[in-house]
């Protein structure tokens, strides 16, 4: 598997993580919680957008 595939998958992951951790800050009425989980969403779409980059180039 491609550097750009694992990029692109990983960053789903964590998307998916924080999206969890988000909406389970919210119901319990966690801040914390829920800006742990925006954080980890933000950065999971940074690495899908890394995956696409390096797919672009070719690495």
């Amino acid at each position: 598997m491609n550097s750009s595939t694992t990029d692109k998958i990983k960053g789903g992951i964590h998307e998916a993580k924080g999206k969890v951790k988000e909406e389970a800050g919210k119901a319990i009425g966690n801040p914390d919680l829920r800006d742990r989980g925006t954080a980890e969403k933000v950065a999971g779409k940074v690495q899908n957008k890394v995956g696409d980059v390096k797919k672009v180039f070719g690495k």
